[in-house]
């Protein structure tokens, strides 16, 4: 089986290093960090993720830049997106959906993993 390519832009060091053991641990996934987000692009060109991952609150640069930038490049805005964030919590998010706001689909922080893997079979799928 064909793994699924997941790009995850936190600058949050440890959130991101959890997230790739619980990804990883879960299914078929190959999970690449990155916590720079202003080297989330060439992350992104050079990786090739199937979806993203994408913190809003950053240093430098927000998730909201770093996404409009990715739909900028030709290479990258075919690549889904999803927001990760703590500005919603998971009151706002039911235990069955997200959290959306415009075109943006957002977690909530802390993500459970089934949650957040529902989240990508969805958003792959274009369900969301």
């Amino acid at each position: 089986m064909e793994k699924i390519k997941i790009l995850v832009v936190d600058d949050e060091e440890a959130f991101t290093w959890i997230l790739k053991l619980q990804l990883e641990k879960a299914g078929p996934y190959d999970v690449c960090t990155e916590n720079d987000p202003t080297a989330a692009l060439q992350t992104a060109r050079a990786f090739k993720p199937d979806i993203i991952l994408l913190d809003v609150v950053m240093p430098e640069m927000d998730g909201g830049d770093v996404k409009a930038q990715l739909e900028e490049d030709p290479a990258l805005r075919e690549i889904p997106v999803l927001m990760v964030t703590a500005l919603v919590s998971n009151n706002d998010a039911p235990a069955d959906a997200v959290v959306q706001s415009g075109s943006d689909v957002m977690l909530a922080k802390p993500v459970r993993t089934e949650k957040l893997i529902a989240a990508i079979k969805q958003r792959l799928a274009g369900v969301i």
